[in-house]
């Protein structure tokens, strides 16, 4: 039985290689032909590519929340002025110059929505999901935002109040989420690898 799963197994991860080889072909021959025509530098792509693997994205925001988490100071400044705060850690630049993060509790829970387009925070949560820039969230969100969060997974309690907030070209908001229970032993690095890009959003819990 052990061989025949095995089998089983390598003939469906021969064909998801080959999914993702046609399509990593068809990207490196689009890619080829945009540099021999000159219109990429393929150094620009590299820095790009970087960029987003490396410098922006939710890790970011995952540390400014495990450093709320352990440093009651830190926490303080980033209620009080988040882009200053996140800044201390590095973060900061285009789609996040002003930025507004809000703390959940026991007794509120927040949502982030951007009712106009995508607006979203890139330093700390790095590109939008595409269910964030779709129609249905953005207005659903506003109207039901308790039954839209039902149906992404989340139950947020008829006692506990939801604030929704909405984000735009000049602010940006992000979500503190609440610290799970148990974790009082964990260091830095071990809370951050628990935040969830969808926890800062608000539509997850951590």
């Amino acid at each position: 039985m052990a061989v025949v799963l095995r089998a089983m197994s390598d003939h469906h991860d021969h064909h998801r290689r080959a999914g993702r080889s046609d399509i990593e072909l068809r990207v490196r021959a689009m890619e080829q032909l945009l540099v021999e025509k000159g219109l990429v530098d393929p150094m620009a792509l590299d820095a790009i590519v970087d960029q987003y693997e490396t410098k922006v994205g939710p890790r970011n925001g995952a540390r400014v929340v495990a450093r709320a988490w352990t440093d009651t100071a830190y926490k303080r400044r980033l209620l009080d002025d988040a882009t200053a705060a996140i800044r201390e850690l590095c973060y900061g630049g285009s789609q996040g110059e002003q930025m507004v993060v809000v703390e959940n509790t026991p007794a509120v829970h927040n949502v982030v929505v951007c009712t106009l387009c995508s607006c979203y925070p890139w330093p700390v949560l790095g590109l939008p999901p595409v269910w964030y820039k779709s129609a249905p969230y953005r207005s659903r969100v506003v109207m039901d935002p308790r039954g839209v969060l039902a149906e992404m997974g989340l139950r947020v309690p008829d006692t506990t109040e939801l604030r929704v907030w909405d984000s735009n070209a000049e602010l940006r908001y992000m979500v503190l989420p609440r610290r799970p229970a148990g974790t009082e032993g964990l260091h830095e690095d071990a809370l951050a690898a628990l935040v969830t890009r969808d926890g800062m959003i608000g539509v997850a819990a951590v």
